[in-house]
């Protein structure tokens, strides 16, 4: 093997931190660009180990092809027996809202009802979820095409005016909505090794483009990402230490069952404390002064844990 890790990416903003860390261990890795990048099926793996870092946000950056050369990448991984972290079966729930939703279902785990199209007319003819309703993309990715609509009138407006929402895939959902405490936002927990990393409170101030990564939304509140709602203040990030236990097992058990190695879930808390889980982010864009307040560097320990990942990929001699 020519090195011991190769992670795939396409943001190089967001991997700096991971790159600072992997260098402070001393670790031998390569990254791969998926923006340009081409592979022989027949001559892979070339390394004990490999992190998928792809999101699906990447056509939002005109970088539409990293999405599925990443898979066609992993898949070929995979069949070759390379250990891929964050692989072809995690990506592709993330790639899709609607496999979420399934996935959700099947674990019995509330979560808002979503509707599946490719014909407004279809939707709107089968849509009980009610309004205001929120339309996303099957694919996101930091917030990216979401509208809340008040209205089945609104929507066809939408659509008609902006023909584009239909990229990258041409499907879209609509999706129950609930309203949230303004104060208190919604959860996000981050989970790594199939272990609650930390936790954090997110407050959007009407924003949809929560990407927690200091790239994206700094504490500085210069917004850096694109996102299709402006808001009068930037997004707040806070560390939540009393996230309550069945949450975090809620969020165990949909890692699991997805296949994800590190990730982000997000849930919110809707009427009598109902905790409703929305979101699957095998993408994990850490938040260095969330990992602070609890008394430790998060890329530090994700370099830990890719290092015990390393030594269990090695073939035994």
């Amino acid at each position: 093997m020519r090195y011991d890790l190769v992670v795939l990416f396409e943001h190089p903003e967001w991997q700096k931190p991971l790159w600072a860390a992997l260098e402070r261990h001393g670790v031998h890795y390569a990254a791969l660009d998926l923006k340009r990048a081409a592979f022989d099926p027949d001559a892979v793996p070339e390394a004990a180990l490999y992190f998928n870092q792809a999101s699906p946000s990447a056509y939002l950056r005109d970088n539409t092809r990293a999405v599925p050369l990443a898979l066609s990448l992993m898949r070929s991984l995979e069949l070759k027996g390379a250990r891929v972290l964050n692989g072809s079966r995690a990506f592709l729930l993330e790639l899709s809202k609607s496999a979420q939703a399934a996935l959700l279902g099947q674990l019995e785990i509330p979560h808002p009802r979503s509707l599946v199209f490719n014909d407004p007319q279809k939707a709107l003819a089968q849509w009980t979820g009610g309004w205001p309703a929120l339309l996303k993309p099957e694919q996101g990715g930091s917030g990216a095409r979401m509208f809340l609509l008040n209205s089945a009138e609104e929507l066809g407006r939408l659509l008609r005016d902006q023909p584009n929402l239909w990229l990258p895939d041409h499907l879209l959902l609509l999706q129950q909505y609930f309203p949230v405490d303004a104060a208190q936002g919604i959860v996000r927990m981050e989970f790594l090794g199939g272990e609650l990393l930390y936790a954090m409170r997110v407050i959007s101030h009407g924003a949809f483009n929560l990407c927690p990564s200091e790239a994206c939304n700094p504490d500085s509140g210069e917004l850096r990402c694109a996102t299709p709602a402006a808001s009068a203040k930037p997004v707040e990030f806070s560390p939540y230490k009393e996230v309550p236990p069945e949450a975090v097992e809620s969020g165990r058990r949909i890692m699991a069952a997805g296949g994800l190695d590190v990730g982000g879930i997000e849930y919110l808390e809707a009427g009598a404390g109902e905790k409703v889980f929305y979101d699957v982010n095998a993408n994990s864009n850490l938040r260095l002064p969330i990992g602070q307040a609890f008394g430790f560097n998060p890329f530090e320990r994700v370099v830990n844990y890719l290092k015990g990942e390393i030594e269990r990929s090695r073939p035994s001699s």
